[in-house]
């Protein structure tokens, strides 16, 4: 197991260039299940999550050839596709129950573990499993799995989500491709992500329309060959800018279209940050005094990502003065706040507020990352630490960000992984 050595304080400079989306990838792999041609899907970034949707079409019985360098597969399915997906593979990835929609389109039947990944709240999958039912899918939970199955072809259905789900939404985006007759889908999710999704199936064949936050899915036969690039990682792009933000540095992103995190990059800028957006890139210099911000929420997009929300409390915790912020996604997502404590962060939580005193001098220390987005906010407060500070536990970074080290090894950041001993 690796963990993080990172020398503080650090002041970046230089150019980065963002990987593909792991949340657009991710949906996009498991909707390859729905096709009988092969599929090719470029700018896959090298993370674990991938891995392991891959790992998992492979063991349904797709044959996926990767690059050498691992960013482009091109996916076959098999006639006889297996549709048992076992607790093994699904345990460690949430992501995993975005095969069940394309398995009981395609197959009529599919049994998924229960799944894992990030513990950062209930996530219900019930939304999913609700809007599926309404196309046709029966199913029973037993013994930690989901017995799902159809009787031929799901149905075209209105639906309305009792909560904007993201993963809900894309999940029946791609069962409802294959369904007879239209499926109107209600109070959906538009992350970018989603419309990536949609992209990639409209350009295979499918028939989707979206109108604010409806979606229009007139059923089809069949998807057709394709060939798909997928979009550049919002969050990894954000954590970047939070960086060159909290540390006064100057850096220009590249291979990036910053207008999908302007509600982020607007609140960069009354922190104190300096902002330039080109088609591909954007350049932002840090302030020397960060200004602090009150009152932020997160929300669904286009709000504060709740993805982003860690890092900005880091952030918050150099400024120069008081701030809070509001989480409005999960109800389980301050776990980092008690590592940053032992950084020196004054921190107050109440229910889904975080109360940040500010003007914080960070001293290194061991810390110990608990989700995804909690450890890269451990990574970010290292940088602008005091001394040195050991990060144990960045399997999950390497779930989402891919070759995270080296990028900020070359903008100037004092960073070793390590092996246990």
């Amino acid at each position: 197991m690796d963990k993080f050595s990172i020398e503080g304080p650090s002041k970046i400079r230089g150019e980065i260039k963002i990987s593909g989306s792991k949340n657009s990838s991710l949906p996009i792999l498991a909707a390859t299940l729905l096709f009988n041609k092969p599929v090719i899907i470029k700018n896959l970034p090298k993370v674990k999550d991938i891995n392991t949707m891959i790992s998992l079409l492979r063991s349904l019985g797709s044959k996926v050839i990767l690059s050498k360098d691992r960013r482009i597969a091109k996916i076959y399915n098999k006639k006889k596709i297996k549709t048992f997906a076992s607790y093994s593979l699904v345990k460690t990835m949430r992501g995993s129950i975005l095969v069940l929609g394309p398995l009981v389109a395609k197959y009529f039947q599919s049994k998924i573990s229960l799944p894992g990944g990030c513990l950062i709240g209930a996530r219900p999958i019930n939304y999913h499993l609700d809007a599926l039912k309404k196309l046709g899918m029966d199913y029973i939970l037993k013994d930690g799995y989901i017995l799902a199955k159809s009787k031929g072809k799901l149905k075209g259905a209105t639906i309305k989500f009792p909560k904007i789900s993201v993963g809900a939404t894309e999940n029946s985006i791609i069962a409802a491709c294959l369904a007879k007759g239209i499926t109107i889908l209600k109070n959906c999710a538009v992350e970018p992500e989603i419309k990536d999704l949609t992209n990639f199936l409209n350009l295979a064949g499918a028939n989707i329309t979206w109108k604010g936050r409806t979606c229009k899915i007139v059923g089809v036969t069949t998807l057709n060959k394709t060939e798909y690039s997928v979009m550049s990682d919002r969050i990894e792009a954000g954590t970047f800018c939070v960086a060159a933000t909290i540390t006064g540095g100057n850096l220009d992103i590249l291979n990036f279209d910053a207008n999908i995190i302007k509600t982020e990059l607007n609140l960069l800028k009354k922190f104190g940050a300096k902002i330039r957006i080109y088609k591909k890139k954007l350049s932002i210099k840090g302030p020397k005094n960060i200004k602090p911000v009150t009152n932020i929420k997160t929300g669904e997009y286009p709000g504060v990502a709740t993805d982003m929300q860690s890092q900005l409390m880091v952030l918050m915790c150099k400024a120069n003065g008081k701030s809070y912020i509001t989480e409005n996604i999960f109800e389980n997502r301050f776990m980092h706040v008690a590592e940053l404590r032992r950084l020196g962060a004054k921190i107050i939580t109440k229910k889904n507020k975080a109360f940040v005193e500010g003007n914080t001098k960070f001293i290194g220390a061991e810390l110990m990352s608990s989700d995804l987005r909690a450890s890269v906010s451990l990574v970010l407060a290292a940088m602008v630490s005091k001394g040195k500070s050991i990060i144990h536990r960045i399997y999950h970074l390497d779930r989402g960000y891919e070759n995270i080290e080296n990028k900020l090894k070359k903008i100037g950041v004092r960073i070793k992984r390590l092996n246990y001993e």
